[in-house]
């Protein structure tokens, strides 16, 4: 009698039918990163894009924040095209750009003298730093004080020269100046922050190649250490530009606009018209703050060009 294999006999074992994973488990990846941020866009848009838009929307009114808004159309924008007040305004504010942007390079040689290896370079660098502490309204004070042509520092300076003294935040032609090289003062110091951290991150494998090389000096300077800083000189750029264009305290405190309204910048200016006694006029402000916002904007967005772009470069 022949007998079969007792390997012909055993039934293979079903394995259980694989489950097909869920919708969640298929887009969890992507999705839940959308969660965490969901709270931080919401408020973004609720409270920065929202009354952006809103701005706008008033600024083609006539509206004097409390009464009815009577629509006016491009009417505010006309007002403004022919309100020398605006322009000058406006060369203002270009004055500050201009002249904020010297801080780049006063930031840049503070950070490379107080990159020393000597003693009691901590403290000298805790007195430059100083400045970035300090609120703008003490140092638009302490400028004032400076400033001050009967018993002023600048006075007695002038007058130990032989010099007349010069009334600099009374004097139309000086007075922007004045102001600006007073906000310059924390600007270097915030500037130096930047480029002194970013000396301490430098490779010191080129600097040791370039010095075999022979390099020192300048050479050293332009074609090793400042391609190193370059994330340091465009974050102290896009930084000091932004400020220019946003400045509002240290007139506030110094001059208020004044004399006869030759230190005003837009941001005063939209302030002057929109809130302060000589206006209330709420649509005009809005345009002035619609027309500074647009100047911000093509600025931002060349910005996020660059690093978009420089993104792209690395991968």
């Amino acid at each position: 009698m022949s007998t079969v294999p007792s390997h012909r006999l055993e039934t293979p074992s079903l394995s259980p039918p694989l489950e097909r994973p869920s919708w969640w488990q298929r887009n969890h990846l992507r999705i839940a990163p959308w969660l965490f941020l969901a709270p931080a866009i919401s408020l973004f848009l609720l409270y920065v894009i929202a009354p952006i838009f809103q701005s706008i929307s008033i600024s083609f009114h006539d509206w004097d924040g409390l009464g009815q808004a009577r629509f006016i159309g491009f009417g505010n924008y006309v007002e403004l095209w022919h309100d020398p007040d605006f322009w000058k305004a406006l060369q203002n504010n270009l004055i500050w750009l201009v002249g904020f942007l010297v801080a780049v390079p006063a930031g840049l040689a503070l950070a490379l003298f107080l990159n020393q290896q000597v003693f009691g370079i901590r403290l000298v660098k805790s007195l430059f730093f100083f400045p970035f502490v300090i609120s703008q309204v003490v140092i638009g004070l302490v400028f004032s004080w400076f400033y001050d042509p009967t018993n002023g520092l600048l006075f007695h300076v002038l007058h130990f020269f032989g010099v007349a003294p010069v009334a600099v935040l009374s004097d139309e032609k000086w007075v922007t100046y004045g102001i600006v090289f007073a906000g310059i003062y924390p600007q270097i110091a915030y500037c130096m922050i930047l480029y002194l951290t970013g000396l301490n991150n430098l490779r010191p494998d080129l600097i040791e190649a370039a010095r075999l090389d022979g390099a020192k000096g300048w050479r050293m300077l332009w074609h090793v250490v400042l391609p190193q800083l370059r994330p340091a000189t465009f974050i102290a750029v896009v930084v000091t530009i932004v400020g220019s264009l946003r400045s509002f305290d240290m007139i506030s405190i110094m001059t208020q606009g004044g004399p006869y309204g030759s230190s005003r910048v837009l941001a005063y200016y939209m302030y002057e018209k929109a809130l302060s006694e000589y206006g209330f006029r709420m649509g005009y402000g809005t345009a002035i703050a619609t027309v500074l916002f647009l100047i911000m904007l093509i600025y931002i967005v060349f910005v996020l060009t660059r690093i978009y772009r420089q993104e792209k470069e690395q991968d």
